[in-house]
């Protein structure tokens, strides 16, 4: 087995990463989903905070990210919404918190630990960073099951107590994410009918120093 390396994004990944992309959201809408485009934008203006796997040099998954504040008082919104143009515009390096964009690993490397390490990145570079934690919206690939006799919210419920299990939201749980509510709307995916998690990882060492 190869060994797989995390490194940085650099602007020539941008076609393999959107084909990562495509592939690792189906039933998404593309135009929702990272582009080329949008990656050479993140390239340009927060590379640091985009981690890309490698096997034999070849990309074949990637976590990115940026830095902003964020109200838990008014906490809906959409993908579009809170990450700006190209998914990167609205990033403050000032930002309190890391919010994950996109995380995403080609279907025939998963199963080895990718995605683990991925967010092993994201929380050595928020630690690091002195930010609060990490905050994303997780997309509910399961739900497409479930959603005939299901409502999201219960779905959701039924996730977090282990009842069932949702391929994204059960692993980023065992990551050491919490579910803080569910958004609606957050972008066009028949799987899940847009809905998303809101979920938190909390920086342990925040306010220690």
């Amino acid at each position: 087995m190869s060994e797989v390396e995390i490194v940085n994004l650099d602007a020539s990944m941008a076609e393999d990463l959107e084909t990562i992309e495509l592939a690792s959201f189906p039933m998404a809408n593309p135009e929702d989903l990272l582009s080329a485009d949008d990656i050479r934008a993140y390239a340009e203006t927060f590379p640091e905070g985009f981690f890309v796997a490698l096997v034999d040099g070849l990309p074949v998954g990637m976590g990115a990210g940026i830095y902003l504040d964020f109200d838990f008082d008014r906490p809906q919104h959409t993908i579009a919404e809170i990450t700006g143009e190209h998914q990167c515009g609205n990033h403050d390096p000032d930002g309190d918190w890391y919010y994950g964009t996109d995380i995403s690993v080609l279907p025939e490397f998963r199963g080895r630990g990718i995605g683990g390490m991925l967010y092993d990145r994201r929380k050595a570079l928020v630690v690091e960073a002195g930010k609060r934690g990490i905050l994303a919206g997780a997309s509910l690939p399961g739900y497409f099951d479930h959603k005939t006799t299901t409502s999201a919210h219960d779905y959701v419920a039924k996730v977090v107590s282990g009842e069932l299990r949702d391929p994204t939201l059960t692993f980023q749980m065992s990551n050491g994410f919490e579910v803080r509510g569910l958004l609606a709307n957050y972008l066009e995916d028949e799987a899940d009918d847009g809905w998303a998690a809101l979920i938190v990882w909390k920086n342990p060492t925040w306010g220690t120093s």
